[in-house]
């Protein structure tokens, strides 16, 4: 069970998240979870350039170590990068300690502190300690292209339906998404575009990941 937006109700209880962008400008943050994969990431990025948009990649770091060459090109064309752990991890699955290491492993390659944690699970002692360290980037409209059960028709109009000024809008650059995906991106350009919008990238992707964390073990 999922929603296609985000309530604001749900947005106010984890304040420690970002859920959107606090914008009046019309500016779209579109999001892409679980690449790069050299199958669909390419696509994608050269659909962005060809509407001169900017987007954000959560990437797993294990798609990082095998495809470096896709990564380079996410960021040398002006894309925001992040964190979406190493081995795509739930963290209701997961205990504290792996979890925050795994992450952490994929925020060093990423060279990034956002993070988005993936199926959006996280457990509140998680947030207590990532908040410190990562900017948790959540969403307020989910395209549901992963849901084998909704047509691509039904993915594009979870979008046009919810999507507003500030919003962080998710889809997925992977196989399982794709024939959604080259349905529903270049009409949702599209749509935008042609009603002024702009798409830029989440700032802070850019900040890189340094120094020693503090002993984990002891904080949770």
């Amino acid at each position: 069970m999922y929603l296609s937006f985000t309530p604001r109700f749900l947005q106010d209880i984890f304040p420690d998240l970002i859920w959107r962008v606090n914008t009046l400008d019309r500016k779209i943050f579109l999001t892409f979870d679980d690449g790069p994969i050299p199958e669909v990431t390419p696509w994608v990025l050269d659909t962005l350039a060809a509407f001169d948009a900017k987007a954000s990649f959560f990437c797993v770091g294990q798609n990082v170590e095998r495809n470096p060459e896709i990564f380079d090109r996410i960021e040398s064309e002006g894309h925001a990068v992040g964190s979406h752990t190493h081995h795509h991890l739930s963290g209701w699955a997961t205990n504290n300690l792996d979890y925050i290491l795994d992450i952490r492993k994929a925020a060093r390659l990423c060279h990034s502190k956002l993070f988005r944690p993936p199926y959006g699970r996280l457990r509140p002692s998680q947030v207590k300690f990532l908040k410190h360290h990562y900017q948790i980037v959540m969403w307020d409209v989910l395209s549901g292209d992963f849901d084998p059960d909704l047509s691509r028709e039904d993915c594009l109009n979870n979008i046009l339906k919810n999507a507003r000024e500030g919003s962080i809008v998710v889809m997925h650059d992977s196989i399982k998404t794709f024939e959604k995906l080259k349905y529903v991106l270049p009409r949702t350009l599209e749509h935008y575009s042609s009603i002024g919008f702009r798409f830029e990238a989440l700032q802070g992707a850019s900040m890189a990941f340094s120094g020693r964390m503090p002993e984990l073990v002891n904080q949770l």
